[in-house]
């Protein structure tokens, strides 16, 4: 993975926002600014886009043809990931889906922001009632999963010993 970062401090909110829109839809896998003082104590903000090594030229193309920047810092990274698994869940505001992460034996539940925020303004209640509410949902269903996975488990370890 590449991380290719830049600085501007002349470009708009609108051209920025574009920028990071064009870089996500061509293999980016983020794209996050920040605010950043530059020379001559001027305000700026620094675009960074973290993208797999093959789609580097395209985002650097990105960057060059949609900036008015002059060059282009880069860096690889390496990263580890929790291994996630998206499963819908049943709510009292209708249905959402959440990502379940595992790694070892920690575990992370997310609601899917989009989800929520449509069941948010169809039920008319707030968006973290509904996050709240589709959490729990995972929870009860990551209990269930590993009661199965358990039960499968102990039954494999049966079926081994009688064959």
């Amino acid at each position: 993975m590449v991380i290719l970062e830049t600085q501007v401090d002349d470009m708009t909110a609108q051209a920025i926002a574009y920028i990071m829109e064009q870089l996500l839809l061509n293999g980016a896998l983020d794209v996050y600014t920040q605010a950043i003082g530059m020379k001559k104590s001027r305000t700026g903000t620094l675009i960074t886009a973290i993208c797999p090594c093959d789609r580097q030229s395209i985002c650097e193309q990105i960057l060059f043809r949609e900036t008015s920047t002059l060059g282009i810092r880069y860096r690889l990274q390496d990263r580890k990931i929790l291994y996630r698994e998206i499963h819908e869940v049943e709510t009292e505001y209708g249905k959402a889906r959440v990502k379940i992460a595992r790694r070892d034996n920690f575990w992370t539940i997310q609601p899917e922001y989009d989800d929520c925020a449509k069941l948010a303004r169809s039920q008319n209640v707030p968006l973290v009632r509904v996050q709240e509410v589709v959490k729990l949902a995972g929870e009860k269903l990551l209990t269930t999963l590993c009661a199965q996975a358990q039960t499968t488990k102990s039954l494999k370890s049966v079926d081994s010993q009688r064959f």
